[in-house]
């Protein structure tokens, strides 16, 4: 009787020694990479106890949850591209999430926890968005589609040391053409457009943006308008027709005094305009939506070689 005991006591300890493993055990990790589509819906297995974390190409503006009380969501400035989310309750529970970033563009996820109890189940830690690629260049690289800005001032050609000069009589080659100076717009946020290009209907426009305010500015996303003017009957009216943005750049969103960047945008030309219309590029900062400035874009690109 007595070893039947012990083995019944046994068996029990056992039991629990091994239900309390599988408990403690934490479950299984995983990191996932995915390409940011705008247009898809990602879903993400969260676990009661465990923080995930969702990383984004560019700094997020806003984090919206479905069910607060069900789910919670963290995002610091200090970690702009980062948002933290977690089940606020041990039941198991569904719901979403929607991250908007500073560019517009928006990440729809699917909140998933199974619950505390459920230890079999997978939880994604770490799911870090790629940007989508793109036939311009990223930020962290020079753009080719952008020369190099340099002041020319007085400068001359100098004649190179040990270098013979030609005598009168020769012909002489004649000297390299220099690039022409941006055309600015603006005052102290400043605008020009430094280069356009044509493939098909879609026009590529690269651009400078230099700030000659005192103060740090934050730049929105470029804008491109068709403006004129529409005569009325006793007045002239001045319209202006937005035209859709298909992709567009810019190396940094946040200016301090006295710096410049640069930036792309790609839209699809209206096929045709009447000649009192203009094509603007559009550029404006956060705190002074209502006065954007615009610099003129040619509506027809000039030929590889030719002057802009």
């Amino acid at each position: 009787m007595k070893i039947r005991t012990s083995l019944v006591h046994l068996t029990s300890l056992c039991f629990l020694t091994c239900g309390g493993r599988a408990q403690n055990e934490p479950p299984q990790a995983h990191i996932v990479s995915l390409t940011l589509d705008p247009q898809s819906v990602t879903v993400l297995h969260l676990h009661p106890g465990f923080v995930s974390s969702v990383r984004l190409p560019e700094e997020v503006s806003s984090v919206v949850l479905g069910d607060p009380a069900a789910f919670k969501g963290e995002h610091s400035e200090a970690e702009p591209r980062l948002v933290f989310l977690k089940p606020a309750s041990p039941k198991p529970a569904r719901s979403n999430a929607l991250i908007s970033t500073r560019s517009g563009r928006e990440v729809s996820l699917t909140l998933v926890s199974d619950g505390a109890s459920a230890h079999s189940e997978p939880v994604d830690y770490v799911l870090e968005y790629q940007p989508q690629r793109s036939f311009l260049i990223s930020a962290a690289y020079a753009s080719v589609l952008i020369g190099e800005s340099k002041s020319l001032g007085d400068e001359r050609p100098v004649n190179p040391k040990n270098t013979p000069k030609l005598d009168d009589g020769e012909h002489r080659s004649p000297s390299p053409i220099l690039a022409a100076p941006l055309d600015w717009h603006g005052k102290e946020l400043r605008v020009a457009v430094a280069r356009t290009e044509e493939k098909g209907s879609d026009m590529t426009v690269a651009f400078n943006i230099a700030n000659d305010s005192p103060r740090t500015v934050e730049l929105l996303p470029p804008q491109v308008q068709l403006s004129g003017t529409a005569k009325q009957k006793h007045h002239k009216a001045i319209k202006a027709e937005p035209v859709a943005v298909k992709d567009y750049r810019l190396a940094a969103r946040r200016l301090p005094p006295g710096a410049t960047t640069e930036g792309t945008v790609v839209f699809e030309r209206p096929s045709f305009k009447e000649s009192r219309e203009h094509l603007l590029l559009q550029i404006a900062q956060a705190e002074e939506v209502d006065r954007p400035v615009l610099a003129p874009i040619a509506f027809v690109a000039p030929a590889k070689g030719a002057a802009k």
